[in-house]
């Protein structure tokens, strides 16, 4: 059992983890499941495990940093073992006016180093740029052609 929440503690220390990754941890090193479970349980009695707070601070931080839309927010988030519903309920709060906001950021960002290119393949790179982030065709769309008549609008 010591050895248990020391895995876990030390994982905790370290970052936020959610109890998939915790029990992961543990399993790697051979810590019996029932022991696990014991473990995992008390930790989040007392609030050092919680997935929800967990995938809240997650789509907050990876939104806001990174600029990743919805669908990949919650393919992370999937991926450390949060559980799909709660995953879903996390990414959604960042609504879709965020999401084109958070989108039209990443394509003026991106816009300088795309100047000498044609404008074909200069919307073309962006909207792969936005792809790889998991918007959807129709806000990429719209954040290319916001952000390429903003250039226009200043070049002139």
């Amino acid at each position: 059992m010591s050895v248990a929440r020391a895995i876990a503690l030390r994982q905790l220390t370290a970052a936020p983890r959610t109890r998939a990754q915790l029990a992961e941890a543990m399993a790697r090193r051979d810590v019996p499941a029932g022991v696990a479970e014991q473990v995992l349980g008390r930790l989040e009695e007392v609030g050092l495990v919680d997935d929800a707070e967990f995938a809240r601070m997650w789509v907050e931080s990876r939104h806001a940093g990174r600029g990743l839309a919805r669908r990949a927010l919650e393919h992370e988030l999937r991926t450390k073992g949060v559980d799909a519903e709660l995953a879903r309920e996390a990414a959604g709060v960042v609504d879709a006016d965020a999401e084109l906001a958070a989108a039209v950021a990443l394509c003026r960002r991106r816009l300088p180093a795309l100047r000498g290119d044609e404008p074909a393949r200069r919307d073309r790179r962006l909207l792969s740029l936005l792809a790889r982030k998991g918007y959807g065709a129709e806000v990429a769309r719209r954040a290319v052609r916001q952000v390429c008549a903003d250039a226009v609008d200043d070049d002139m």
